[in-house]
């Protein structure tokens, strides 16, 4: 995609938007006046959707804001932060009068949320909302729609398309390793690469990492890779179900990234730098390989764990031909002792420890009833497997 196929790709606000909503006097000016009558459920579900991206300290009082847009058949509700957006689309609706309307984000989700009203009516009057219910009126003011920084409106080919469910999965299996606060702000996100009709998605913290594979049907271009905020990906697990068969459109444009469907429009800029090179990451010596159960596993890890502490965080696990002890220890707690049979195990004995809950994020997303853990030195990180389409790297910790 060229750097003109997003029209207007800016999120840049076109005014500060800090003028008091009581001062607002000029708001329906050359705007028509809007009236909608909305299913509370679904307003409810694309409210707390939408407000995800909404920040609550802004020295804008604009971005606080959810704008939302009647037009014949349709209310839609958008949001942005100036660096994720979103745009989606609210089923259920009877708009008598098409209009614009920029609202406090707060007192919209808490006064809809609060209503035992099915049905609720929103009608602009000036610089005023009115929500009406069958014994209430709630009057808030609103923001200048002019203020409100406009989304880029999509236009041009995606470059993959990929099953939202799919798509869910990986991520699931990767952001929650993505570093929280780090000086290298690369991996503060997400890495994204799109090879031909392969998928990989790749997370780390610098301790650890986390990568899943998966498929998506090429539209056009070379490979491309985009490093994307975890914030921006959290939206997108919370728009699409794990088991969803929808098709999302992606697209790679200067410096966003954009998921489309019918209904929503997701947009992030995207991270600046070089994302670490994993792949001279990934341990390919493991000499040492054992099989676990993983619901087993995962039982014998959060039990060693319950006597660690912030001075002893690792649990000792030591492979020996047909078993798996871990051990933990800490000082005025005591000691835990549990031992796991192990299905397949090869290689010489080896005695190592991970910090537990670094094992226990991954075990709960692999999916799988059995997982391949690969060692190779007590100092040397592990690898846990779950086939070609999953891999787990994380560095052990010093016991002594």
């Amino acid at each position: 995609m060229t750097a003109g196929g997003i029209a207007g790709a800016s999120l840049s606000p076109t005014s500060t938007g800090t003028e008091p909503p009581a001062a607002v006097t000029t708001y329906a000016q050359g705007n028509p006046q809007m009236k909608v009558i909305c299913d509370r459920a679904a307003l409810v579900e694309s409210l707390n959707l939408v407000t995800g991206v909404v920040v609550a300290r802004t020295p804008k009082p604009v971005l606080s804001c959810v704008k939302m847009t009647a037009s014949p058949g349709t209310l839609t509700l958008e949001a942005t932060d100036l660096e994720v957006g979103l745009r989606l689309r609210t089923p259920r609706v009877e708009v008598s009068q098409p209009g614009e309307a920029v609202v406090p984000a707060d007192k919209l989700a808490q006064i809809v949320r609060e209503s035992v009203d099915p049905t609720l009516t929103l009608e602009v009057e000036a610089s005023q909302i009115h929500l009406r219910g069958q014994d209430s009126h709630f009057q808030v003011f609103g923001y200048p729609v002019k203020d409100f920084p406009s989304l880029p409106t999509v236009d041009g080919e995606a470059d993959f398309h990929v099953a939202a469910g799919e798509f869910h999965k990986m991520l699931t299996q990767t952001t929650f390793a993505t570093a929280r606060e780090n000086s290298r702000y690369a991996i503060n996100g997400v890495l994204i690469e799109h090879e031909g009709n392969k998928l990989t998605v790749v997370a780390t913290d610098g301790r650890r990492l986390a990568l899943a594979r998966g498929s998506c049907k090429a539209i056009k271009g070379p490979t491309r890779s985009a490093i994307v905020p975890t914030k921006a990906l959290n939206l997108y697990m919370r728009l699409f179900a794990p088991d969803s068969e929808e098709t999302v459109r992606v697209q790679l444009a200067d410096n966003q990234i954009i998921f489309v469907t019918d209904d929503a429009v997701l947009l992030s800029k995207l991270v600046e730098g070089t994302f670490p090179p994993y792949k001279d990451v990934i341990p390919r010596d493991g000499d040492k390989k054992a099989t676990l159960d993983t619901a087993v596993f995962t039982s014998a890890v959060r039990r060693a764990a319950l006597l660690t502490n912030e001075e002893s965080k690792g649990v000792r696990m030591a492979f020996t031909g047909q078993e798996l002890t871990l051990s933990s220890r800490a000082p005025e707690l005591g000691e835990a002792h549990i031992k796991v049979a192990l299905p397949q195990y090869s290689g010489d004995p080896i005695e190592i420890g991970f910090n537990p809950q670094f094992l226990l994020d991954a075990l709960k997303v692999v999916g799988t009833d059995q997982v391949h853990l690969e060692m190779k030195a007590p100092n040397k990180p592990g690898v846990i497997r779950t086939g070609p389409d999953f891999l787990y790297v994380v560095m052990p910790v010093n016991l002594q």
